[in-house]
C-alpha cells in the first residue's frame, strides 16, 4: 500500500476558511466546491470525509464553535484528522486548544493559515477603520478581516497553545510571476512587501506551523484545488487532490 493509497482509520474533516476569498476569485475560477475534488479522492481511496461548513466570515471563536457542535453531532467522540484551510486553521486550533477538543483530534494539518497574520489584512483593518462609517453592507467581514491581522494573531497565539499529543504540520504556499493572477497581485504586493514569499495573500512564514512543514507552488486558492488558469496555460499545473493523499498517507500512524 503506497501513501497515496493509505485508507486512516479516523474520519478526515475538510474545514473551509474565510470565503471571501471564494467569492473573491469565483469569477475568475469558478468552482462548485471549496475543496474541489478533494473530498471525492480521499473517499476513493477509502476514507471517510467530511465537509462542515460554518459561518463564512464569523470571527474564529463563533467559526471553532460552530466547528465542534458539527463534529459533536456527526461523529460524536470519535477522533478525527482535521485539515483547514486559511481561516479554517485558526479555527481548529481554537477549537482544540480552548474547547476542550483535544482528546478528540489525531492532528491537524493546516493549508495557508495566516498563523502570524497577514499584512494585507493590517492593510484591509487600516481602510476599514477609516471607511466604516461609510459602508453598511460589510456586516461582520470587518470582524473576521480583524482577527487575521499580526496583532491579532499574535495575541491569538499566546492565548491558544498547541495541545499536547496532537500533531500540528502546515503547509505554505508561494506564488510568483508569470503564474500569479491579477486578482492577486495588489494583496501580494502588500505581503511580499513586509513578509517576503507568499501565496498572494498569506506568506510562507506566516503559514509555516507545527512539527512538518511543505511549500506548494501556487496561490491562496491553488492550494485547495482550484486550478491556475496560468500554470494550466503553461502545461505546469496538476491537480491537488493526490497532494493531499501524500499529506495524509503520512499520517497512517497518528
Amino acid at each position: 500500500m503506497t501513501e497515496t493509497s493509505t485508507i486512516l482509520s479516523a474520519p478526515v474533516v475538510l474545514v473551509h476558511g474565510l470565503c471571501l476569498f471564494g467569492r473573491f476569485a469565483a469569477k475568475h475560477r469558478p468552482a462548485k466546491e471549496y475543496f474541489p475534488g478533494v473530498r471525492g479522492y480521499l473517499e476513493a481511496l477509502g476514507n471517510r470525509v467530511y465537509v462542515p461548513r460554518v459561518s463564512p466570515t464569523a470571527r474564529i471563536a463563533t467559526r471553532a464553535a460552530e466547528l465542534k457542535a458539527y463534529l459533536r453531532r456527526e461523529l460524536g467522540g470519535r477522533a478525527v484528522h482535521l485539515v483547514g484551510h486559511s481561516l479554517g486553521g485558526l479555527d481548529a486550533r481554537y477549537m482544540i486548544s480552548r474547547l476542550g477538543m483535544a482528546g478528540q483530534v489525531l492532528s491537524l494539518t493546516t493549508i495557508g493559515t495566516p498563523h502570524h497574520g497577514t499584512a494585507f489584512a493590517d492593510w484591509a483593518e487600516k481602510c476599514l477603520r477609516v471607511a466604516r462609517p461609510f459602508i453598511r453592507t460589510l456586516g461582520s467581514l470587518n470582524h473576521a478581516l480583524f482577527d487575521l491581522t499580526t496583532d491579532a494573531c499574535r495575541r491569538f497565539n499566546e492565548l491558544v497553545p498547541d495541545a499536547p499529543g496532537v500533531l500540528y504540520r502546515s503547509v505554505a504556499g508561494v506564488c510568483e510571476k508569470p503564474y500569479l493572477g491579477p486578482e492577486w497581485a495588489f494583496p501580494s504586493r502588500i505581503v511580499g512587501r513586509a513578509e517576503g514569499p507568499n501565496d498572494g495573500v498569506v506568506s510562507v512564514a506566516s503559514a509555516t506551523w507545527g512539527e512538518q512543514t511543505e511549500q506548494w507552488v501556487g496561490d491562496h486558492l491553488n492550494l485547495v484545488n482550484w486550478p491556475n488558469r496560468l500554470m494550466r496555460r503553461a502545461g505546469e499545473w496538476h491537480d491537488r487532490a493526490a497532494d493531499y493523499g501524500r499529506l495524509l498517507g503520512g499520517l497512517a500512524t497518528a
